[in-house]
């Protein structure tokens, strides 16, 4: 079984929740025996492909991007060549080039569609793209939601019904570094030994700035790992409020991304919007036993924090009630034990890498199955694949 993945970024050009589901799938379905590979843009010159995790990366120049659309020329005739090698083509929606690109490329095999997010932010460029949207997801096999929570909230899913189906995202804390007593040192010495941890790009819909807000109202410590586009503004607003007690590490890898999630107190996930459908740093705050706080947006974040049970959710842009639940699990370290250990528990029954992998393996084998049954005259069509949740 051979699987191609398109999507406009990847390893090692760009470290975001997106990429680490693709890197997690690779991994995971190549050990039931998929070979995959990733096509995706990037604005590096030396482009040979490369190997990582036991899948292979090819990327393809990107020319220009519009509004976030990251288009490149190159990617039509790659695609073209890479989908008739493959069984399987897999798209990670949403990326308006991409769906451009399937028409042109003329993909025929099975295709299926690991919907992240609907379009939150360009309302005047999504009425423009909406036929494209459309007919793109019409013309797929499958549709795939991470969450039940965003199948039951997508206006744009809910037009799908009928072949769109759950499998959650899942992590393999075996392909995250094994922490060495000195790092954990290192950074216990710089932060503290009691803290709040956001990992993740630091963009406008990960609602950071009422996190500061809230951080008016305390003193205990919050770090902050990653860097984006919303970096500098952050920063200054923090030095406005003088919240010396917030703590911007910038990019980190791996190795101490796992130092800081092994040593925090609790996660802080304030993202408001819609176009955080699930939250991966998020996940990896329950894949390391550790309670969290998010925001009750409709989507995936509130699937894996559980309010009252694996954490807080609290309504979104509200700095007061973000500031009562940081106090909350500050001031009571045993129900902060407690959330902690049933987000680790949950994780074991809903999130692993292994779950996830085997339910997007047996999907593919279904697509390929049912195309070959089509090809040899049956009358059995995908569109009616039944959604499962």
């Amino acid at each position: 079984m051979r699987v191609l993945h398109f999507y406009k970024t990847y390893y090692p050009d760009s470290v975001g929740g997106i990429e680490q589901v693709i890197r997690q799938l690779c991994v995971g379905t190549g050990r039931l025996g998929v070979t995959n590979t990733v096509l995706s843009l990037s604005r590096h010159k030396d482009l040979a492909p490369i190997e990582f995790d036991g899948h292979a990366v090819h990327r393809v120049p990107l020319d220009f991007e519009i509004a976030s659309n990251a288009c490149s020329l190159a990617a039509l005739g790659a695609l073209t060549r890479m989908a008739q090698q493959a069984d399987v083509v897999h798209y990670h929606f949403p990326w308006p080039f991409m769906d451009m690109a399937h028409f042109i490329s003329r993909v025929k095999k099975p295709t299926v569609v690991s919907y992240h997010s609907d379009i939150v932010r360009q309302k005047r460029l999504l009425r423009l793209y909406q036929p494209l949207k459309h007919r793109f997801l019409r013309s797929v096999d499958s549709i795939v939601a991470a969450s039940p929570n965003y199948l039951a909230s997508s206006p744009v899913l809910d037009r799908y019904r009928d072949k769109t189906r759950v499998i959650t995202y899942g992590l393999d804390k075996s392909t995250y570094p094994a922490v060495e007593p000195c790092r954990l040192a290192h950074w216990r010495a710089k932060v503290g030994p009691k803290f709040f941890l956001f990992v993740g790009v630091l963009r406008y819909y990960k609602g950071l700035h009422i996190l500061l807000e809230a951080a008016r109202e305390s003193d205990f410590p919050i770090v902050i790992v990653g860097t984006g586009p919303e970096e500098q503004a952050l920063k200054d607003q923090a030095a406005r409020l003088g919240l010396t007690h917030v703590i911007f590490t910038g990019a980190l890898d791996e190795a101490d991304k796992a130092a800081l999630l092994t040593l925090c107190y609790a996660v802080a996930f304030p993202s408001h919007l819609r176009s955080e459908a699930f939250g991966i740093s998020l996940l990896e705050g329950a894949m390391y036993g550790k309670p969290m706080i998010s925001c009750e947006i409709g989507t995936g974040t509130t699937y894996i924090n559980l309010d009252g049970e694996t954490g807080l959710a609290v309504p979104p842009s509200d700095p007061q009630a973000l500031g009562h639940a940081l106090r909350t699990l500050w001031d009571k370290p045993e129900l902060a034990r407690r959330m902690g250990a049933r987000a680790e528990e949950r994780y074991h029954e809903l999130f692993t890498s292994e779950r996830m992998a085997a339910s997007y393996t047996a999907l593919y084998q279904e697509l390929v199955a049912r195309k070959a049954t089509a090809n040899a005259g049956g009358s059995v069509g995908l569109a009616g694949l039944p959604p499962t949740r």
